[in-house]
């Protein structure tokens, strides 16, 4: 297995609700190691260039409102296989089809509320982890 590097966001309703520290220490239980931390607020403008992909979505306008609607933690994390490890542990986007032990199962609150984000391919790793870590 290669190290690899991927970008993890703790978005507003988990970091509203306090989950910072239990959602990293999920993350270090699997293996990921914490390279970078930062905490912001996106602006509309960031928060529609780094959804850019999803413009064309129903749910586009109203992901850009919760993602602007407070902080946000964003983590870049390294690991083996760091890419498909986080993402197995994030669960699946809506919290009832998650598998237990996942973070969205286990703090998710619905398909937009759904507690974290995260890198799903190596091209967009590199691109996201620049957004935040130029």
């Amino acid at each position: 297995m290669a190290i690899q590097q991927t970008l993890s966001m703790i978005k507003p309703d988990a970091v509203q609700r306090n989950l910072i520290g239990s959602i990293i220490t999920l993350v270090e239980a699997n293996h990921l190691v914490v390279k970078k931390m930062t905490m912001t607020k996106l602006s509309t403008h960031d928060a529609k260039e780094f959804y850019i992909i999803h413009k064309d979505r129903d749910f586009y306008s109203k992901l850009i409102d919760y993602m602007t609607s407070g902080q946000v933690v964003v983590l870049l994390l390294e690991g083996n296989n760091a890419i498909n490890v986080y993402r197995d542990l994030m669960g699946s986007t809506n919290p009832t089809e998650a598998k237990e032990g996942t973070i969205r199962k286990l703090y998710a609150e619905d398909t937009t509320r759904n507690s974290v984000h995260g890198s799903d391919s190596p091209e967009n790793a590199i691109i996201e982890i620049d957004f935040f870590f130029k």
